[in-house]
């Protein structure tokens, strides 16, 4: 055997090992790819539980069916092309109008109780009014009395934790996943 074929051999050799390194620790070229994703999920560790995503365009007409969200409320999927006001409102919101917010990096503030509410209605709206990308309202439709909403993240809770609200805010508002982060209020 000659130096040349000698050296095609080491070479040839060190490829199928390094193809057998990353075949056997399960690594794919997408994985090492898209290191942006895992620096992005491990950056959001402990503010709230992320939902995987659901299609969220083209979007859809007012009135118009579509499959189930995957939470309540909804942190990704169908919604309408109109954003709501940021702001505090005192009446309940469909999440096709509060997705679209959500995809321009904003985030949502559910409650879910009357009339004890109105200390922590104070509480949430001052909380808000420190922000340019939130929505306070009403939602009837969930099992805990606080739930925080960004794109594909949810925390949901029962008693007013001000540090709580303010984490996942300053974790999540104006930042990816949301598609449209960096849209302008």
């Amino acid at each position: 055997m000659n130096s040349n074929n000698v050296s095609s051999l080491v070479v040839l050799c060190c490829i199928l090992a390094t193809l057998a390194v990353v075949l056997a620790c399960g690594i794919s070229t997408n994985d090492l790819a898209d290191t942006d994703s895992i620096t992005h999920d491990k950056e959001y560790l402990g503010q709230g539980v992320k939902f995987p995503e659901q299609v969220y365009s083209p979007h859809i007409n007012v009135g118009q069916k579509h499959p189930p969200y995957n939470s309540k409320p909804a942190t990704s999927g169908w919604h309408y092309p109109n954003l709501v006001k940021w702001g505090v409102y005192e009446i309940e919101i469909p999440d096709e109008y509060l997705l679209h917010n959500l995809e321009h990096g904003g985030v949502g503030i559910h409650y879910n109780c009357l009339q004890e509410c109105l200390g922590m209605l104070d509480e949430l709206s001052r909380i808000a009014s420190q922000y340019d990308k939130i929505v306070v309202s009403p939602y009837s439709d969930m099992d805990s009395r606080i739930s925080l909403t960004s794109w594909t993240y949810k925390d949901s809770f029962d008693e007013f934790n001000e540090d709580r609200i303010t984490a996942f805010i300053n974790a999540h508002i104006g930042k990816p996943p949301a598609p449209e982060y960096s849209v302008p209020p």
